[in-house]
């Protein structure tokens, strides 16, 4: 008979892993010499890196409530199940951008991976300044490569309708994305925070901005009906681990079946809030400029890379219900059918950046905030890079349209900081 959820501490979990005959074998020694060290630093999780004399491994479990707030706010542990069937498909698809899966317990809502070593949280490498080499290009590669081969683009309308009725039953994770993003930054939530005093007027002005709400809650109406591919659902700096030579994507537990544009502008829009705090963490003005215009690129090449990739899929593909290959044949069909694939792109664009401004708006303006800005210490200084942010996002979410490409985003981007 299975055990009765518990969340695990150091000791219990030694000796759940020394049950286990291969985790056993792959940390090495007796359970005596494990190093076990609880990590999270996340909003949600129980996260542990368990040491051994062979290796180590990562443990996340659950727990029935938000961490961040506590246990007035519960959450449902099969949270955990999404993330590890998420995790699953990514694997198939992205294998080199995802961390292996060893073990998942159901019961205890515990999942055990590979411990990533040496990879640090991205937005934390963002706030120190590091660039990272293979980043655009390895981001790139797994948005296009889950997003496409989870659409009907490329698998079976069976195939898609199954994955769609396993993750619809991720309601809770959906419902938090569904206030957290789309909502509660437009109006007076309880657990909206923001830099105050000096940000009080521009949240004011937020909440009775109606050509924005509008546009917010258009885009919540997408994301809510919009089943184009399952998305990981919380793809910002803070889910990437990486070092210089390695990229890898974790903690897809609010995945489901929904709006492409969606991950791909959280992408973008994290690396703008990047971009926009850079100058409350330089030490003398214009230090950081040259960091800033790296991060300008990641952007210019993350939607170029995830462009140029999920067009050659489509291009190459043959099996996908949507769009059957069997009906473009002449050259006149495939021209057609080329002009489609283009449309198809431009509209993700502009979805990316909707989606992109938004996340951008919720992480100053509403509960969960980014280290990236956080962490500038006066918050005078900080205020005036999340004024620039919002003044961006809030163009992107409601202008969109006008962009005819991503670099006019980067002059755009660029203009506001000049201020």
């Amino acid at each position: 008979m299975a055990a009765a959820y518990a969340p695990v501490d150091g000791a219990k979990l030694s000796s759940i892993l020394a049950g286990l005959p291969d985790l056993r074998a792959r940390l090495g020694g007796k359970p005596a010499e494990w190093r076990v060290r609880e990590v999270g630093d996340g909003n949600l999780n129980l996260v542990f890196i368990v040491e051994g004399p062979a290796g180590g491994l990562v443990v996340k479990q659950a727990l029935p409530y938000v961490r961040l707030v506590g246990e007035s706010w519960p959450l449902p542990l099969a949270r955990s199940w999404f993330e590890y069937n998420a995790l699953v498909e990514e694997g198939r698809y992205a294998p080199r951008l995802t961390p292996q899966v060893f073990h998942f317990d159901r019961e205890q809502a515990m999942i055990v991976m590979e411990y990533l070593s040496p990879h640090i949280i991205m937005r934390k490498g963002l706030v120190r300044g590091i660039e990272y080499p293979r980043f655009a290009a390895d981001i790139a590669e797994f948005l296009a490569a889950t997003l496409f081969h989870t659409s009907v683009l490329a698998g079976t309308a069976a195939e898609h309708k199954r994955r769609l009725e396993l993750f619809a039953r991720n309601i809770e994770l959906c419902r938090i994305t569904e206030d957290l993003v789309f909502t509660d930054p437009y109006r007076e939530a309880p657990l909206n925070r923001w830099t105050s005093p000096q940000l009080d007027a521009d949240k004011r002005a937020f909440e009775t901005d109606a050509p924005l709400k509008a546009a917010a809650q258009a885009r919540k109406y997408q994301f809510l009906t919009d089943a184009q591919a399952l998305i990981h659902g919380d793809l910002h700096t803070g889910s990437i681990m990486l070092t210089t030579a390695d990229t890898r994507v974790i903690d897809p537990e609010f995945a489901f079946v929904g709006p492409i544009g969606f991950d791909v502008g959280a992408v973008i829009g994290n690396l703008l809030l990047a971009y926009f705090a850079q100058e409350g963490h330089e030490a003398a003005l214009h230090a950081r400029d040259p960091y800033r215009a790296w991060i300008l690129d990641q952007v210019v090449e993350v939607w170029a890379g995830f462009h140029d990739r999920f067009l050659a899929l489509w291009r190459q593909a043959k099996g996908g219900e949507a769009f059957v290959a069997g009906l473009f044949i002449s050259p006149q069909d495939e021209a057609a059918l080329d002009a489609e694939r283009r449309r198809f792109l431009r509209s993700l664009f502009e979805d990316a950046l909707a989606f992109g401004g938004l996340k951008m708006i919720r992480r100053i303006l509403g509960l969960a905030h980014v280290e990236d800005l956080e962490s500038i210490a006066d918050p005078e200084r900080r205020a005036i890079c999340e004024r620039k942010a919002l003044s961006l996002a809030r163009t992107l979410v409601v202008e969109g349209a006008k962009f005819a490409g991503v670099s006019d985003v980067i002059e755009a981007a660029r203009a506001v900081a000049r201020g």
